[in-house]
């Protein structure tokens, strides 16, 4: 009864912990047949096996390189994921659900970035970053080709937002530093120059990363 404590012989004992790693189940039901009693029930002799710190060895969790017992076993039809009340709530192939619908934006919407620039959805591949381009590089590259490696795109009148091809110009990535106004800050930033004078500034970049190029040139041949 409960409350009541349960005593074993010592061959009862002797028995439980030489069978101690059996399951739970099949613990209770071999004792049952090797020591009659019906004071006991499972969950009794597997307190006792736990209070002893008899371990079975199991842990409940699948080891590396086990197989699952159901590895490639489907359910009987109205059991588990085939239970009806279980196909209500599985995603559909190419579904989406919940979130996933709300957030989703389909191939060719449009967004501004967080620096501004207009961008525009291209796939649903991943990474995520893959997925959007500015709209500017894709008007551009639809008109040039391809931008080649080292070089970048410099708006020319400081309106991002104006994607067309003529408003923006190829130009070596490395004068952009010298376009912003150098590191320091010290000369004047394309952007912020007066519409007249951006021209000369573009032009001073260029002139100024070739003739770097060529010191470069001569002296890695020296």
């Amino acid at each position: 009864m409960k409350g009541r404590p349960i005593s074993y012989s010592a061959e009862e004992l002797a028995w439980l912990h030489a069978n101690h790693t059996l399951p739970y189940a099949e613990y209770f039901a071999a004792f049952i047949a090797q020591f009659p009693r019906d004071d006991l029930t499972a969950a009794n002799i597997n307190s006792l096996r736990k209070r002893k710190g008899w371990s079975t060895g199991r842990t409940g969790h699948f080891v590396k390189g086990e197989t699952p017992h159901n590895k490639g076993k489907s359910c009987e039809e109205g059991k588990g994921g085939k239970h009806p009340n279980a196909r209500k709530s599985q995603f559909k192939p190419g579904q989406r659900q919940g979130v996933a619908v709300r957030l989703y934006k389909p191939i060719g919407t449009e967004r501004m970035s967080k620096g501004g620039y207009l961008e525009r959805k291209i796939n649903d591949d991943m990474p995520l970053r893959a997925r959007w381009r500015a709209v500017h590089l894709l008007r551009w590259e639809e008109q040039n080709g391809p931008i080649p490696k080292g070089m970048a795109l410099k708006c020319l009148n400081s309106d991002i937002l104006n994607t067309d091809p003529s408003n923006w110009e190829l130009v070596p990535r490395a004068i952009l530093p010298r376009l912003n106004g150098g590191p320091h800050k010290s000369r004047l930033a394309y952007d912020a120059a007066p519409p007249e004078l951006r021209p000369t500034i573009l032009l001073a970049a260029k002139v100024e990363h070739r003739a770097r190029q060529a010191q470069e040139k001569v002296r890695d041949n020296g």
